[in-house]
């Protein structure tokens, strides 16, 4: 290419951020990589991640279950905003029993310092536990659910015709599946909806 004087023009993508700065208090790591849990409801991890389409870019807000990988609940949308994660916390609070009080674990980002996030964890009496700042392995329980699901549905397929509201739709449905069907070897090759039905955890 060199010789025949051609040249490759690429653009860099940017990845999308959260961070804004130290809007609020940070607070201590507790979780400090232990992703190990005894029961559900114990450890909870969360983070956003972005798909960008042709039609447009879409982002989902999971928390993930660190005892058996299980998701709780998750929320998707066009846009990366407070309501977002807010709505995705409600959905979860509600499915919590009285005496469940899990630490919920995030990275720095401004999601997780605003008002709103913190003034939900305070009323359902949750324990707030963060990243160091730029620092994945935190959080990597969490970082490595999103590589799954994007090994698994999104990478292979060409989303050229595929609309923001249809892409929201499938990917709404894969989580799904990955709660009710997804077999892990972890788990003894059952779905973590499974797993919790052979322990008598849910019905």
């Amino acid at each position: 290419m060199k010789e025949e004087g051609l040249i490759v023009r690429s653009t860099t993508k940017k990845k999308y951020n959260s961070y804004k700065g130290e809007i609020s208090p940070s607070v201590p790591n507790v979780i400090q990589r232990d992703f190990h849990a005894e029961k559900p409801n114990c450890k909870w991890l969360t983070d956003i991640t972005e798909f960008a389409i042709p039609a447009g870019k879409v982002y989902l807000s999971t928390i993930v279950d660190c005892f058996d990988g299980m998701l709780p609940s998750w929320t998707i949308g066009s846009s990366p905003d407070a309501a977002l994660v807010n709505k995705m916390l409600d959905k979860a609070v509600e499915q919590l029993n009285e005496n469940d009080h899990p630490i919920i674990h995030s990275d720095r980002g401004c999601h997780y310092r605003w008002s709103g996030w913190i003034e939900r964890m305070d009323n359902a009496g949750l324990e707030r536990s963060m990243s160091k700042k730029w620092c994945s392995p935190d959080n990597s329980a969490c970082e490595g659910l999103f590589g799954r699901i994007k090994n698994e549905m999104f990478y292979s397929r060409d989303w050229g015709d595929t609309s923001v509201q249809q892409f929201i739709e499938i990917l709404d449905e894969y989580l799904i599946w990955y709660n009710d069907k997804r077999i892990k070897e972890s788990l003894g090759y059952m779905s973590p909806r499974e797993y919790r039905q052979s322990l008598g955890l849910v019905a």
